[in-house]
């Protein structure tokens, strides 16, 4: 398929490939659109490339055997989201405000601790 051709063109060309490859399977229409659970008439339109619903195409693409087609359409990961985590700089916790007043008071408490200890030493 080139980028070139019409929908139509290129829906029977992608009938095309679905009915050889079916032929190379060695598979009739009507095993196939029973593997599928489709009826013989969607198969035939499809490979006719005479218009079917996405879900055909999926049924058949899948009774084929052939699911890794579908993955070409997702697009390439440029990026990996965890390299992203490795070079992220480590979080920093916010610190309640109950929480720095406690630790000013024990550190007033051992501050003058510290004072009332020097004072006696010299003294």
């Amino acid at each position: 398929m080139t980028s070139n051709q019409t929908l139509g063109e290129q829906e029977i060309e992608l009938g095309e490939n679905l009915k050889r490859l079916r032929l190379n399977k060695n598979c009739d229409q009507k095993t196939l659109a029973g593997r599928a659970g489709i009826s013989v008439r969607a198969l035939h339109n499809l490979e006719a490339g005479q218009g079917s619903s996405v879900k055909t195409l999926l049924s058949v693409v899948r009774a084929l055997g052939r699911e890794s087609w579908l993955l070409t359409i997702a697009p390439v990961a440029t990026i990996n989201p965890l390299t992203l985590t490795s070079r992220a700089s480590q979080r920093v916790r916010a610190t309640s405000p109950s929480v720095k007043v406690k630790a000013a008071k024990r550190l007033a408490d051992i501050t003058n601790f510290a004072e009332k200890e020097g004072k006696q030493s010299n003294g």
